[in-house]
């Protein structure tokens, strides 16, 4: 059964954890809220390159963020990478599968040679 998914939803997520500081922010803020002043100091980066990354993660849905005053804090999102993470499973049954094939024809090849008077190491 051919499974169709949401081809914007998914370029948004996949971009979104392309890059280390983004995947980094998603770390820390597993651990704790924070501010997008912390996230910037953590990262050494401007507030204005981090507010990007934000954004990015914002769009994806993995981050929400909270205005109080003059600090923007962030949190992780309601939605996870559910969808994204079942996709990558079924490519990595399919090429398990395909490899243990093809283990299995390299051991039938070894069992050839071995039968002719041959060993694999001559």
């Amino acid at each position: 059964m051919v499974q169709f998914y949401p081809a914007a939803r998914f370029d948004t997520s996949f971009a979104a954890i392309s890059d280390a500081t983004r995947r980094g922010v998603l770390e820390q803020l597993g651990r704790a809220d924070a501010s997008i002043t912390e996230l910037a100091e953590r990262f050494d980066m401007t507030l204005t390159g981090m507010k990007k990354h934000v954004t990015l993660l914002e769009q994806a849905g993995l981050v929400t963020t909270v205005k109080v005053g003059r600090v923007r804090t962030c949190r992780l999102g309601g939605r996870g990478l559910e969808e994204e993470a079942a996709w990558i499973e079924r490519y990595r049954q399919m090429w398990a599968s395909r490899f243990d094939e093809l283990d299995k024809v390299v051991e039938q090849l070894k069992q050839k040679e071995e039968s002719n008077g041959r060993t694999a190491s001559e």
